[in-house]
């Protein structure tokens, strides 16, 4: 069927900045911070107090109590997210075309929580107080699954774990199987939710967090000097995906184009990026590539920009690669300044950010960045937004095991 357009004609968000879009939307814009208190656990003697969490989640909106009680948060939220992303596309599916129609999402840990709960109901009480539930509410691959179940879709049902950078490669491959025909339509992001003991203390363990707890909100603080780890989030990110045709064919209203996907493997270490960000470097190249523009028609970059002493430096590097001269002109900014480092549901919650940032022509800030790193120094949009003229964008996500994935978005003109 050769080569075919790809567009985002919907988006749905549950964030530490909102459990809709508009609001998430608009805290980002003033610079807000989802960061407080860990109030899931008693986190009493962790080093670590301090979260991202999901605030005034309603699951009737959605679905019945009897459903969300065997569904793990992380399925809430992409099924949740899913049906806002749908909802706000207006996108019906006819009967004789849902085998057009996949639901591609991404997820790091999965229900980790869920896991904690039975393991400590099999020790006190006996195996057999394991619900039948647990294992359909644990794997990665439910929200998907259930996605595809809420809309009768029986195209292809995937999931990608590939850590941090699981919502990009998810929302990348969807974006190939519509480009080479074969479906015409997606739902595609990524959900995660891992503020557990086993989370927070996994994390902890490795000295990736931060441990500012005397003020959350200033913790997350990508690209400073005085930086010192990342803020585990939760939340989830979806895009209703079509082939421009299809939808133009039916009024939709398009937020961009996905225009170009590149991913690669650092082949380098479990945990860190190589000091020139070589695998991010080779990533970036092949989705503006694969976009057709050249690295000088990129305007905005949503950074993976995790807060982390080594990321921030590492990306830098892999930008200045990339773009040359170029790099000094480019807005950047790490939304995760805000909305904390959401794991597997990074990708997909940034993927929207990059989509509504082209439509509204407004680069999000990077807030808490008062004392930059001297190893930082390019344009990161610091603290305040900036309504700007952007053509075209990136968004990077960098995951442990070395996996990188970036998506390019065009401005949508016809």
């Amino acid at each position: 069927m050769g080569e075919r357009r790809v567009v985002v004609t919907g988006v749905g968000l549950v964030t530490p900045l909102g459990v809709c879009v508009q609001a998430t939307w608009e805290n980002l814009l003033a610079g807000k911070s989802g960061v407080g208190p860990i109030t899931r656990f008693d986190c009493g003697d962790f080093a670590v107090k301090i979260a991202a969490e999901v605030k005034d989640f309603q699951t009737e909106d959605y679905f019945s109590a009897k459903e969300a009680k065997h569904l793990d948060l992380f399925v809430q939220y992409g099924l949740a997210a899913a049906i806002m992303a749908m909802r706000d596309s207006g996108l019906t599916v006819a009967p004789d075309k849902l085998e057009r129609a996949g639901v591609i999402t991404g997820c790091g840990l999965g229900g980790l929580p869920v896991i904690e709960k039975y393991h400590q109901i099999a020790l006190e009480r006996g195996s057999k107080r394991i619900s039948p539930f647990f294992i359909p509410m644990v794997i990665p691959n439910m929200p998907s699954g259930h996605i595809s179940m809420q809309f009768g879709f029986t195209g292809p049902n995937l999931t990608l774990t590939t850590a941090c950078a699981a919502g990009t490669h998810a929302l990348g491959e969807a974006y190939r199987h519509i480009r080479y025909g074969m479906i015409d339509v997606a739902v595609s992001g990524g959900t995660e939710a891992v503020i557990s003991v086993l989370g927070v203390g996994g994390f902890s363990a490795m000295k990736a967090l931060s441990v500012r707890n005397d003020a959350p909100t200033e913790a997350s603080r990508p690209f400073d000097r005085d930086r010192d780890g990342f803020v585990i989030a939760e939340g989830a990110g979806m895009l209703i995906l079509e082939e421009l045709e299809h939808a133009k064919a039916r009024g939709a209203r398009i937020y961009a184009e996905v225009a170009g996907y590149g991913l690669s493997s650092d082949a380098y270490h479990i945990a860190a990026p190589p000091e020139d960000g070589a695998g991010a470097v080779r990533a970036m190249r092949m989705a503006v590539r694969d976009a057709g523009l050249n690295p000088e028609d990129i305007d905005y970059i949503n950074a993976h920009g995790t807060s982390t002493p080594l990321n921030d430096r590492c990306e830098t590097a892999a930008i200045k690669s990339v773009f040359g001269e170029h790099a000094k002109k480019l807005a950047i900014s790490s939304t995760k300044s805000m909305t904390g480092h959401m794991l597997g549901a990074t990708g997909g919650v940034e993927s929207v950010f990059t989509a509504l940032s082209l439509y509204h022509q407004v680069a999000p800030a990077t807030i808490n960045l008062h004392n930059p790193d001297a190893a930082c120094d390019l344009d990161y949009v610091p603290n305040t937004a900036r309504e700007m003229k952007m053509d075209a964008a990136i968004s990077n996500s960098f995951g442990f095991g070395g996996t990188n994935a970036v998506v390019a978005l065009r401005r949508f003109t016809g």
